[in-house]
Protein backbone atom coordinates (compact mmCIF):
# COMPACT_ATOMS: atom_id res chain seq x y z
CA UNK A 1 0.00 0.00 0.00
CA UNK A 2 1.21 3.48 -0.82
CA UNK A 3 0.92 6.42 1.53
CA UNK A 4 -0.72 9.60 0.22
CA UNK A 5 1.72 11.60 -1.87
CA UNK A 6 4.21 8.78 -2.53
CA UNK A 7 4.47 7.09 -5.95
CA UNK A 8 2.83 3.72 -6.54
CA UNK A 9 5.59 1.42 -7.81
CA UNK A 10 3.15 -0.69 -9.82
CA UNK A 11 1.93 2.43 -11.61
CA UNK A 12 5.56 3.52 -12.21
CA UNK A 13 6.12 0.31 -14.19
CA UNK A 14 2.59 0.29 -15.64
CA UNK A 15 1.66 -3.14 -14.28
CA UNK A 16 -1.02 -4.62 -12.05
CA UNK A 17 -0.42 -5.70 -8.44
CA UNK A 18 -0.75 -9.34 -9.48
CA UNK A 19 1.94 -9.10 -12.18
CA UNK A 20 4.38 -12.00 -12.48
CA UNK A 21 8.17 -11.64 -12.36
CA UNK A 22 8.31 -12.02 -16.13
CA UNK A 23 5.79 -9.18 -16.58
CA UNK A 24 7.73 -7.01 -14.13
CA UNK A 25 10.96 -7.57 -16.04
CA UNK A 26 9.38 -6.79 -19.42
CA UNK A 27 7.75 -3.64 -18.05
CA UNK A 28 11.04 -2.51 -16.55
CA UNK A 29 12.97 -2.90 -19.81
CA UNK A 30 10.30 -1.01 -21.71
CA UNK A 31 10.07 1.83 -19.18
CA UNK A 32 13.85 2.07 -18.75
CA UNK A 33 14.38 2.29 -22.50
CA UNK A 34 11.80 5.03 -22.96
CA UNK A 35 13.02 7.09 -20.00
CA UNK A 36 16.78 6.70 -20.42
CA UNK A 37 18.44 10.16 -20.26
CA UNK A 38 20.56 9.43 -23.36
CA UNK A 39 17.43 8.87 -25.46
CA UNK A 40 15.86 12.31 -24.96
CA UNK A 41 16.78 15.88 -25.98
CA UNK A 42 19.12 17.88 -23.74
CA UNK A 43 16.36 20.04 -22.22
CA UNK A 44 14.43 16.92 -21.11
CA UNK A 45 17.31 15.01 -19.53
CA UNK A 46 16.76 16.18 -15.95
CA UNK A 47 13.15 14.97 -15.99
CA UNK A 48 14.13 11.73 -17.74
CA UNK A 49 16.88 11.07 -15.23
CA UNK A 50 14.43 11.35 -12.33
CA UNK A 51 11.98 9.02 -14.07
CA UNK A 52 14.73 6.53 -14.89
CA UNK A 53 15.80 6.39 -11.23
CA UNK A 54 12.17 5.88 -10.17
CA UNK A 55 11.75 3.03 -12.65
CA UNK A 56 14.99 1.38 -11.49
CA UNK A 57 13.96 1.65 -7.86
CA UNK A 58 10.52 0.15 -8.59
CA UNK A 59 12.09 -2.80 -10.38
CA UNK A 60 14.63 -3.48 -7.60
CA UNK A 61 11.86 -3.64 -5.00
CA UNK A 62 9.14 -5.47 -6.92
CA UNK A 63 11.43 -8.04 -8.56
CA UNK A 64 12.39 -9.53 -5.16
CA UNK A 65 9.73 -11.52 -3.30
CA UNK A 66 10.76 -10.32 0.18
CA UNK A 67 11.00 -6.63 -0.66
CA UNK A 68 7.82 -6.79 -2.72
CA UNK A 69 5.97 -8.32 0.21
CA UNK A 70 7.25 -5.59 2.55
CA UNK A 71 6.19 -2.91 0.06
CA UNK A 72 2.73 -4.44 -0.29
CA UNK A 73 2.30 -4.32 3.49
CA UNK A 74 3.96 -1.05 4.45
CA UNK A 75 4.59 0.94 1.30
CA UNK A 76 7.79 2.98 0.92
CA UNK A 77 7.90 3.54 4.69
CA UNK A 78 9.48 0.08 4.97
CA UNK A 79 12.56 1.34 3.10
CA UNK A 80 13.20 4.53 5.02
CA UNK A 81 15.63 4.98 7.95
CA UNK A 82 13.94 3.72 11.10
CA UNK A 83 10.90 2.67 9.04
CA UNK A 84 9.62 6.22 9.05
CA UNK A 85 10.48 8.11 5.92
CA UNK A 86 13.44 9.98 7.33
CA UNK A 87 14.50 10.98 3.86
CA UNK A 88 18.19 10.67 4.69
CA UNK A 89 20.71 9.70 2.04
CA UNK A 90 23.11 6.78 2.30
CA UNK A 91 25.55 7.01 5.19
CA UNK A 92 29.04 5.57 4.67
CA UNK A 93 29.27 4.31 8.24
CA UNK A 94 25.94 2.54 7.86
CA UNK A 95 27.01 0.93 4.60
CA UNK A 96 30.28 -0.29 6.12
CA UNK A 97 28.41 -1.63 9.14
CA UNK A 98 26.07 -3.49 6.84
CA UNK A 99 29.00 -4.93 4.90
CA UNK A 100 30.94 -6.07 7.94
CA UNK A 101 28.35 -6.75 10.58
CA UNK A 102 24.90 -6.10 11.94
CA UNK A 103 23.31 -5.86 8.49
CA UNK A 104 22.72 -7.59 5.17
CA UNK A 105 20.33 -10.02 6.84
CA UNK A 106 22.99 -11.45 9.16
CA UNK A 107 25.56 -12.65 6.65
CA UNK A 108 27.31 -15.78 7.94
CA UNK A 109 30.76 -15.36 9.35
CA UNK A 110 30.54 -11.57 9.60
CA UNK A 111 30.64 -10.17 13.11
CA UNK A 112 29.74 -6.66 14.20
CA UNK A 113 32.28 -3.84 14.12
CA UNK A 114 33.47 -3.12 17.66
CA UNK A 115 33.56 0.35 19.11
CA UNK A 116 36.72 1.79 20.59
CA UNK A 117 37.66 -0.30 23.61
CA UNK A 118 34.48 -2.41 23.27
CA UNK A 119 33.23 -5.33 21.24
CA UNK A 120 30.37 -6.21 18.92
CA UNK A 121 26.87 -6.98 20.04
CA UNK A 122 23.42 -7.18 18.55
CA UNK A 123 20.26 -5.42 19.72
CA UNK A 124 18.44 -7.29 22.44
CA UNK A 125 21.54 -9.28 23.34
CA UNK A 126 23.47 -8.82 26.56
CA UNK A 127 26.77 -7.27 25.61
CA UNK A 128 28.92 -7.87 28.66
CA UNK A 129 32.55 -6.80 28.61
CA UNK A 130 33.62 -3.19 28.44
CA UNK A 131 31.45 -0.38 27.13
CA UNK A 132 32.18 1.97 24.25
CA UNK A 133 34.83 4.62 24.87
CA UNK A 134 34.41 8.29 24.00
CA UNK A 135 37.07 10.16 21.99
CA UNK A 136 37.36 13.92 22.34
CA UNK A 137 39.91 16.40 20.99
CA UNK A 138 41.59 18.66 23.54
CA UNK A 139 43.43 21.81 22.45
CA UNK A 140 46.59 22.71 24.36
CA UNK A 141 49.11 25.51 23.97
CA UNK A 142 52.82 24.92 23.44
CA UNK A 143 53.42 26.49 26.85
CA UNK A 144 51.16 23.89 28.47
CA UNK A 145 52.96 21.07 26.69
CA UNK A 146 56.31 22.50 27.78
CA UNK A 147 55.40 22.85 31.45
CA UNK A 148 52.74 20.15 31.80
CA UNK A 149 49.17 20.80 32.85
CA UNK A 150 46.59 19.53 35.32
CA UNK A 151 43.00 20.66 34.88
CA UNK A 152 39.75 19.79 36.66
CA UNK A 153 36.37 19.84 34.95
CA UNK A 154 32.79 18.78 35.60
CA UNK A 155 31.54 15.80 33.62
CA UNK A 156 27.91 14.72 33.21
CA UNK A 157 27.45 11.08 32.27
CA UNK A 158 24.89 8.29 32.39
CA UNK A 159 25.12 5.89 35.34
CA UNK A 160 23.11 2.77 36.10
CA UNK A 161 20.00 3.62 38.12
CA UNK A 162 20.59 2.47 41.69
CA UNK A 163 16.86 2.39 42.46
CA UNK A 164 16.06 -0.37 39.96
CA UNK A 165 19.61 -1.72 39.52
CA UNK A 166 19.37 -1.03 35.82
CA UNK A 167 16.26 -3.07 35.14
CA UNK A 168 14.03 -0.09 34.36
CA UNK A 169 11.09 -1.50 36.33
CA UNK A 170 9.69 -1.41 39.81
CA UNK A 171 10.60 -4.10 42.30
CA UNK A 172 8.86 -7.42 41.52
CA UNK A 173 7.39 -5.95 38.33
CA UNK A 174 7.62 -8.17 35.26
CA UNK A 175 8.58 -6.95 31.82
CA UNK A 176 6.30 -7.73 28.89
CA UNK A 177 7.67 -9.39 25.72
CA UNK A 178 7.75 -6.98 22.80
CA UNK A 179 5.24 -7.90 20.11
CA UNK A 180 6.94 -5.73 17.50
CA UNK A 181 10.22 -7.67 17.46
CA UNK A 182 8.88 -10.89 19.00
CA UNK A 183 11.34 -10.55 21.87
CA UNK A 184 14.42 -10.41 19.64
CA UNK A 185 15.15 -6.74 20.31
CA UNK A 186 15.77 -6.07 16.64
CA UNK A 187 13.88 -5.71 13.41
CA UNK A 188 14.86 -6.03 9.77
CA UNK A 189 14.02 -3.36 7.23
CA UNK A 190 15.05 -2.19 3.80
CA UNK A 191 16.60 1.19 3.11
CA UNK A 192 17.59 2.89 -0.16
CA UNK A 193 21.34 3.47 -0.54
CA UNK A 194 21.36 4.87 -4.06
CA UNK A 195 19.33 5.22 -7.23
CA UNK A 196 17.48 1.94 -7.70
CA UNK A 197 19.38 0.24 -4.87
CA UNK A 198 18.16 -0.88 -1.47
CA UNK A 199 19.88 -2.67 1.37
CA UNK A 200 18.59 -4.82 4.18
CA UNK A 201 19.65 -3.78 7.67
CA UNK A 202 19.03 -4.96 11.21
CA UNK A 203 18.18 -2.20 13.67
CA UNK A 204 17.23 -1.96 17.31
CA UNK A 205 13.52 -2.25 17.87
CA UNK A 206 12.09 1.22 18.52
CA UNK A 207 9.28 -0.14 20.68
CA UNK A 208 11.46 -1.81 23.32
CA UNK A 209 14.71 0.11 22.63
CA UNK A 210 16.43 -3.12 21.60
CA UNK A 211 15.80 -5.03 24.84
CA UNK A 212 13.17 -7.48 23.59
CA UNK A 213 10.80 -6.55 26.41
CA UNK A 214 9.45 -3.45 28.10
CA UNK A 215 7.61 -2.33 31.21
CA UNK A 216 4.15 -0.83 31.17
CA UNK A 217 4.06 2.78 32.29
CA UNK A 218 2.65 1.81 35.69
CA UNK A 219 5.50 -0.67 36.24
CA UNK A 220 8.39 1.62 35.25
CA UNK A 221 10.99 2.72 37.80
CA UNK A 222 9.98 6.06 39.29
CA UNK A 223 13.54 7.39 39.31
CA UNK A 224 14.77 6.55 35.79
CA UNK A 225 11.31 6.32 34.14
CA UNK A 226 12.23 2.97 32.62
CA UNK A 227 15.38 4.27 30.90
CA UNK A 228 17.59 2.25 33.29
CA UNK A 229 20.17 5.03 33.62
CA UNK A 230 20.23 8.49 35.19
CA UNK A 231 22.51 11.50 34.73
CA UNK A 232 25.21 12.18 37.30
CA UNK A 233 27.86 14.90 37.63
CA UNK A 234 31.45 14.21 38.61
CA UNK A 235 34.60 16.30 38.89
CA UNK A 236 37.37 14.76 36.78
CA UNK A 237 41.07 15.60 36.66
CA UNK A 238 43.05 15.61 33.42
CA UNK A 239 46.86 15.47 33.70
CA UNK A 240 49.02 16.27 30.67
CA UNK A 241 52.69 15.35 31.25
CA UNK A 242 55.37 17.86 30.24
CA UNK A 243 56.74 17.11 26.80
CA UNK A 244 53.50 15.58 25.49
CA UNK A 245 52.98 15.79 21.74
CA UNK A 246 50.28 16.43 19.18
CA UNK A 247 48.06 13.36 18.69
CA UNK A 248 48.91 11.69 22.00
CA UNK A 249 45.94 10.33 23.94
CA UNK A 250 45.19 10.86 27.63
CA UNK A 251 42.86 8.14 28.98
CA UNK A 252 40.44 8.58 31.88
CA UNK A 253 39.64 4.95 32.54
CA UNK A 254 36.02 3.98 33.17
CA UNK A 255 34.66 7.52 32.97
CA UNK A 256 32.44 7.12 29.88
CA UNK A 257 28.68 6.53 30.06
CA UNK A 258 27.54 3.39 31.87
CA UNK A 259 25.23 0.84 30.29
CA UNK A 260 23.38 -1.79 32.35
CA UNK A 261 24.32 -4.42 29.76
CA UNK A 262 28.06 -3.77 30.10
CA UNK A 263 30.29 -5.31 32.75
CA UNK A 264 32.23 -2.04 33.00
CA UNK A 265 31.98 1.43 31.41
CA UNK A 266 34.30 2.58 28.62
CA UNK A 267 36.96 5.26 28.87
CA UNK A 268 37.02 8.96 28.06
CA UNK A 269 39.96 9.47 25.70
CA UNK A 270 41.35 12.96 25.06
CA UNK A 271 43.43 13.41 21.90
CA UNK A 272 45.86 16.33 22.21
CA UNK A 273 45.70 19.03 19.55
CA UNK A 274 48.62 21.47 19.65
CA UNK A 275 47.71 25.09 18.96
CA UNK A 276 49.89 27.09 16.58
CA UNK A 277 52.41 29.27 18.42
CA UNK A 278 53.27 32.80 17.29
CA UNK A 279 57.00 32.51 18.13
CA UNK A 280 58.09 28.87 18.25
CA UNK A 281 57.80 26.06 15.73
CA UNK A 282 58.08 22.51 17.10
CA UNK A 283 59.44 19.34 15.54
CA UNK A 284 59.67 16.43 17.96
CA UNK A 285 61.64 17.61 20.98
CA UNK A 286 63.28 20.51 19.12
CA UNK A 287 62.11 24.13 18.83
CA UNK A 288 62.82 26.75 16.18
CA UNK A 289 62.36 30.53 16.28
CA UNK A 290 63.50 33.66 14.45
CA UNK A 291 66.41 35.71 15.86
CA UNK A 292 65.73 39.35 14.99
CA UNK A 293 68.91 41.50 15.03
CA UNK A 294 69.93 44.82 13.53
CA UNK A 295 72.65 45.33 10.92
CA UNK A 296 74.84 46.92 13.58
CA UNK A 297 74.40 43.84 15.82
CA UNK A 298 75.18 41.51 12.92
CA UNK A 299 78.46 43.35 12.31
CA UNK A 300 79.57 44.38 15.81
CA UNK A 301 77.95 41.80 18.11
CA UNK A 302 75.55 42.16 21.05
CA UNK A 303 74.77 40.92 24.54
CA UNK A 304 71.04 40.91 25.33
CA UNK A 305 67.84 38.92 25.80
CA UNK A 306 66.70 37.79 22.38
CA UNK A 307 63.38 36.06 23.23
CA UNK A 308 61.14 34.83 26.05
CA UNK A 309 61.02 31.06 26.43
CA UNK A 310 57.86 28.99 26.94
CA UNK A 311 58.36 28.91 30.70
CA UNK A 312 58.76 32.72 30.92
CA UNK A 313 62.57 32.76 31.11
CA UNK A 314 64.50 35.29 29.05
CA UNK A 315 67.06 33.73 26.72
CA UNK A 316 70.20 35.87 26.45
CA UNK A 317 72.98 35.65 23.84
CA UNK A 318 76.49 37.10 24.10
CA UNK A 319 77.96 37.59 20.62
CA UNK A 320 81.30 39.38 20.98
CA UNK A 321 82.67 41.34 18.01
CA UNK A 322 86.35 41.05 19.10
CA UNK A 323 86.11 37.37 18.27
CA UNK A 324 85.47 38.40 14.69
CA UNK A 325 82.05 36.70 14.45
CA UNK A 326 79.64 38.21 11.93
CA UNK A 327 76.02 36.98 11.82
CA UNK A 328 74.58 36.63 8.33
CA UNK A 329 70.95 36.41 7.15
CA UNK A 330 69.46 32.91 7.49
CA UNK A 331 72.42 31.68 9.53
CA UNK A 332 71.29 29.18 12.19
CA UNK A 333 72.39 29.18 15.83
CA UNK A 334 71.84 25.95 17.76
CA UNK A 335 71.33 26.17 21.54
CA UNK A 336 71.61 22.69 23.06
CA UNK A 337 69.16 21.72 25.80
CA UNK A 338 66.68 24.58 25.30
CA UNK A 339 64.07 22.66 23.31
CA UNK A 340 61.04 20.73 24.57
CA UNK A 341 61.41 18.45 27.60
CA UNK A 342 61.44 14.72 27.00
CA UNK A 343 58.72 12.76 28.81
CA UNK A 344 59.84 10.89 31.91
CA UNK A 345 63.30 12.46 31.63
CA UNK A 346 65.24 15.55 32.69
CA UNK A 347 66.67 15.91 29.18
CA UNK A 348 65.46 18.42 26.61
CA UNK A 349 65.72 18.88 22.88
CA UNK A 350 67.54 21.77 21.22
CA UNK A 351 66.56 25.30 20.21
CA UNK A 352 67.39 26.51 16.69
CA UNK A 353 67.47 30.27 16.03
CA UNK A 354 67.34 31.46 12.41
CA UNK A 355 69.05 34.84 11.98
CA UNK A 356 66.98 37.61 10.43
CA UNK A 357 69.01 40.80 9.89
CA UNK A 358 66.92 43.97 9.86
CA UNK A 359 68.58 46.43 7.51
CA UNK A 360 68.23 50.22 7.97
CA UNK A 361 65.51 52.14 6.16
CA UNK A 362 66.42 53.96 2.93
CA UNK A 363 67.93 57.39 3.56
CA UNK A 364 69.50 56.64 6.94
CA UNK A 365 72.80 58.02 5.64
CA UNK A 366 71.97 61.71 5.45
CA UNK A 367 75.08 63.11 3.72
CA UNK A 368 78.32 62.20 2.02
CA UNK A 369 80.28 62.66 5.24
CA UNK A 370 78.21 59.89 6.91
CA UNK A 371 78.70 57.67 3.88
CA UNK A 372 82.45 58.19 4.06
CA UNK A 373 82.52 57.29 7.76
CA UNK A 374 80.70 54.01 7.14
CA UNK A 375 82.97 53.14 4.23
CA UNK A 376 86.00 53.87 6.39
CA UNK A 377 85.11 51.15 8.92
CA UNK A 378 83.76 48.56 6.52
CA UNK A 379 86.03 46.14 4.66
CA UNK A 380 87.36 47.59 1.44
CA UNK A 381 85.56 46.57 -1.72
CA UNK A 382 87.77 44.44 -3.91
CA UNK A 383 87.77 45.75 -7.50
CA UNK A 384 86.89 43.43 -10.35
CA UNK A 385 89.98 42.08 -11.99
CA UNK A 386 90.11 40.92 -15.58
CA UNK A 387 92.39 38.39 -17.15
CA UNK A 388 94.33 39.00 -20.35
CA UNK A 389 91.99 39.98 -23.13
CA UNK A 390 88.91 40.10 -20.85
CA UNK A 391 88.73 43.86 -20.28
CA UNK A 392 85.51 45.11 -21.95
CA UNK A 393 86.08 47.65 -24.71
CA UNK A 394 82.66 49.28 -24.19
CA UNK A 395 81.06 50.10 -20.83
CA UNK A 396 77.40 51.22 -20.43
CA UNK A 397 76.08 52.81 -17.25
CA UNK A 398 72.49 51.63 -16.85
CA UNK A 399 69.50 52.49 -14.65
CA UNK A 400 67.81 49.95 -12.32
CA UNK A 401 64.70 49.35 -10.22
CA UNK A 402 64.23 47.05 -7.24
CA UNK A 403 61.71 44.19 -7.24
CA UNK A 404 60.45 41.96 -4.43
CA UNK A 405 60.82 38.59 -6.12
CA UNK A 406 61.71 36.70 -9.31
CA UNK A 407 58.07 36.09 -10.22
CA UNK A 408 58.39 38.25 -13.37
CA UNK A 409 61.47 36.39 -14.54
CA UNK A 410 60.55 34.62 -17.78
CA UNK A 411 56.89 35.60 -17.40
CA UNK A 412 54.52 34.69 -20.25
CA UNK A 413 56.98 32.13 -21.58
CA UNK A 414 56.79 28.36 -21.68
CA UNK A 415 60.30 28.00 -20.25
CA UNK A 416 60.13 25.73 -17.15
CA UNK A 417 62.86 27.81 -15.52
CA UNK A 418 60.64 30.91 -15.39
CA UNK A 419 59.39 32.47 -12.18
CA UNK A 420 62.56 31.98 -10.19
CA UNK A 421 62.57 28.17 -10.42
CA UNK A 422 66.31 28.24 -11.06
CA UNK A 423 66.75 30.26 -7.88
CA UNK A 424 64.76 27.70 -5.84
CA UNK A 425 66.90 24.89 -7.25
CA UNK A 426 70.09 26.66 -6.23
CA UNK A 427 68.71 27.31 -2.76
CA UNK A 428 67.82 23.64 -2.34
CA UNK A 429 71.28 22.64 -3.44
CA UNK A 430 72.89 25.07 -1.04
CA UNK A 431 70.66 23.87 1.76
CA UNK A 432 71.57 20.27 1.06
CA UNK A 433 75.27 21.08 1.13
CA UNK A 434 74.88 22.96 4.39
CA UNK A 435 73.03 20.05 5.98
CA UNK A 436 75.87 17.71 5.05
CA UNK A 437 78.41 19.98 6.72
CA UNK A 438 76.47 20.14 10.00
Amino acid sequence: MSAPGEPDLYEVLGISKGASKSEIKKAYHKAALSSHPDKVPEDQREEADAKFKSVSQAYEILNDDDTRDMYDQHGMAAFEKGGAGGGQGPDLDDILAQMFGGGMGGMPGMGGMPGMGGHSHGPGQRKGGKGRSELQQYEVTLEELYKGKTTRFASTKKVVCEHCKGSGGKEKAKAKPCDTCKGRGQTTQLRPVGPGLVTQETVACSTCSGRGSFYADKDKCKKCKGVRTVSAKKILELYIPRGSREGEKIVLAGEADQDPDDDSPGDIVFELVEETHKVFHRAGADLQAQLEISLAEALTGFHRVVLTHLDGRGISLNVQQPEGQVLRPDEILKIPGEGMPLKRSDAKGDLYLTVNVKFPEDGWLKDQAAVDKVRAVLPKTEPITYGPGETPELVDEVDFITVDSMEEFGADSDDPRAGGEWEDDEDEGAGGAQCQQQ
